[in-house]
């Protein structure tokens, strides 16, 4: 509490009792330190840097009438295009071409040889606020940039940055050029694939075509209108044929009337069984065996055949029995088993049948054959055998009309089939053609690109600011350098000073001997010095005013020859007391 309250009671005159008993140290200190942060100023060697300013410039013609193939971010592509300057090859060329750290080489590796170059090369982006033409809103876009070296000698400083900047107007260009190269290269062998695919698939549609020529899409109309008229065709000779049928029986009824001999109208036996046989026919494909027309008719053939001698003959009821058939097979070919003429032609084949048996189980007589002389008879004869060859060369043309319905019935039925596969032919097609269409679209755009950018039109880097010699270091700040060691200086030996008090325990003066005996002393003799003692404080004192100058001048002659020179700063001074009066 003691010590406290001592520490509390010091006073100025204290303090400058201790400065007067430490100064020496305090000097020495500060001296020292001073010194140290002096000559660490002064040996420390000067960085040189020289810059060159590039201006990012847009293309000259609009892009609204040409595209530019190269589309990245200014900042982006100046990104890409330090990375391939700052390259080991483009580097290490720079470091032999102007014999950069010579030292260095002999001491360190390549590579950290090319750290250190990398770290002495800066970039710095010069960015703007520019309207975005797309969104209409203000935002930062990159200007122009610098390209810096710093070195020691500012000779070095100076070529290896116009080196730079040479580089890296030679890689932009070199880059959009090889860029847009690149682009308009991609397109043409896309072009040329595309074109390759789509002679393929012409191709393939040719062939296909040349495979399904009558099951194409196209061809279901005139396939359609070919088995409709065909089969009106089936119809009209349908209708020709019955009428040829009738025709037939209408003749085969008159010729059963009428003598093939000599020229009476009066029938004779024989003719008038043949009628009988005929009408015996039609009635029993009409009505059944026991109806009464049936059963007349019958008993007149039978005695007739018993007068005449002349039994059925089963190679005319052969014929018949063919000749029903025929019909038969035609009329199904057209109506239903339930139609009225298909039931009669039944009947009469089942008629036919049974008298066909009963025939072949009778003896036959023979009869000699003699041509028939009737010109009535002739002529019918004659007109009978025309409407059977006009009836068999319709049932041939309706076979091959059948024959061509169910042909076209099949080509409409494997149409949707083969329209599946040539739909997507022809899709394929189509899509190739029109991504052919595109890519020579952008092809013919990327070549006027690519010529656009031989001729520098499009956007380029400009050189606005060219590297200069520089005249001043940018380090090291040696005022800066000097104050801070001053300062720092001063701090150590006051801080030496205090320290040196602290661990001292002499007693001195009326305070420390109170604070020792616990009371106050009577009287205090002052110190009384010799003659010996103030003229050592006299020499003291004029080497600490010497030493004052010395450091006030030398403070001055560093100012001069490391900052601005003394005239420099005069004419300065007096320019702003001018400025000052002048207001």
């Amino acid at each position: 509490m003691a010590e406290l309250a001592v520490e509390q009671t010091l006073d100025l005159g204290d303090y400058l009792s201790a400065f007067r008993r430490r100064r020496g140290m305090i000097l020495l200190v500060a001296g020292v330190i001073f010194l140290i942060g002096l000559i660490a100023a002064m040996a420390w060697p000067p960085t040189y840097q020289a810059s060159a300013t590039i201006l990012i410039e847009e293309q000259e013609i609009p892009t609204e009438l040409i595209q530019s193939t190269v589309t990245s971010y200014a900042a982006q592509r100046i990104q890409i295009i330090s990375q391939r300057v700052m390259s080991r090859t483009n580097l290490l060329s720079v470091i032999e071409k102007y014999n950069l750290y010579e030292r260095d080489r002999r001491l360190h590796t390549i590579e950290e040889v090319l750290v250190d170059m990398r770290d002495d090369i800066s970039i710095d982006m010069v960015n703007a606020e520019v309207m975005d033409p797309r969104t209409g809103r203000p935002t930062a876009a990159t200007i122009a940039f610098t390209v810096g070296f710093k070195s020691d000698n500012p000779q070095q400083a100076l070529k290896v940055a116009n080196e730079l900047t040479t580089l890296y107007l030679d890689e932009n260009l070199k880059s959009r050029t090889e860029k847009a190269a690149e682009t308009y290269d991609f397109l043409s062998v896309e072009s040329s694939r595309l074109s390759e695919e789509i002679s393929r698939l012409e191709k393939e549609l040719a062939e296909f075509k040349g495979r399904n020529l009558t099951t194409l899409p196209e061809s279901r109309d005139l396939n359609t209108s070919i088995l409709e008229r065909t089969d009106r065709e089936i119809t009209d000779l349908d209708t020709q044929l019955r009428g040829l049928e009738e025709r037939k029986v209408y003749l085969n009824g008159q010729l059963a009337v009428l003598e093939p001999y000599g020229s009476g109208d009066v029938l004779s036996p024989s003719a008038r069984l043949d009628a009988l046989r005929t009408q015996y026919i039609s009635l029993a494909s009409r009505y059944s065996p026991d109806h009464p027309d049936v059963i007349q008719v019958k008993h007149e053939i039978s005695a007739l055949e018993l007068e005449t001698g002349q039994a059925a003959s089963p190679d005319a009821l052969q014929a018949q029995l063919r000749t029903l058939r025929e019909q038969l097979a035609t009329a199904r070919e057209t109506y239903t088993d339930e139609h009225p003429d298909v039931k009669n032609l039944t009947r009469q084949i089942a008629r036919l049948e049974q008298d066909l048996q009963q025939a072949s189980s009778r003896p036959t007589t023979s009869l000699p054959t003699a041509t028939p002389d009737n010109p009535a008879y002739i002529s019918l004869s004659t007109q009978l055998e025309a409407a059977e060859a006009e009836i068999r060369s319709l049932r041939t043309k309706r076979t091959q009309l059948v024959d061509k319905v169910g042909e076209y019935e099949n080509r409409l039925v494997q149409t949707p089939k083969s329209e599946q596969e040539y739909r997507g032919i022809v899709r394929d097609l189509e899509n190739s053609t029109r991504r052919y269409q595109e890519i020579r679209a952008k092809q013919m755009t990327a070549e006027v690109a690519q010529q656009m950018e031989k001729e520098r039109k499009g956007e380029k880097f400009t050189l606005i600011d060219p590297a200069i010699l520089p005249e001043e270091p940018i380090s090291p700040n040696r005022g800066a350098i000097i104050f801070l060691s001053l300062v720092l200086a001063l701090g150590a030996g006051v801080g030496s000073a205090a320290i040196g008090e602290s661990m001292d325990s002499t007693v001195r003066g009326a305070k420390g001997l109170t604070m020792i005996l616990q009371t106050a002393p009577l009287a205090v003799i002052p110190y009384l010095t010799s003659a010996a003692e103030t003229s050592k404080h006299k020499r003291r004192r004029y080497l600490l005013v010497a030493a004052v100058l010395a450091g006030v001048i030398l403070l001055l002659l560093l100012v001069h020859f490391l900052g601005t020179p003394l005239d420099v700063m005069w004419f300065k001074g007096l320019r702003k007391v001018d400025q000052l009066v002048g207001e």
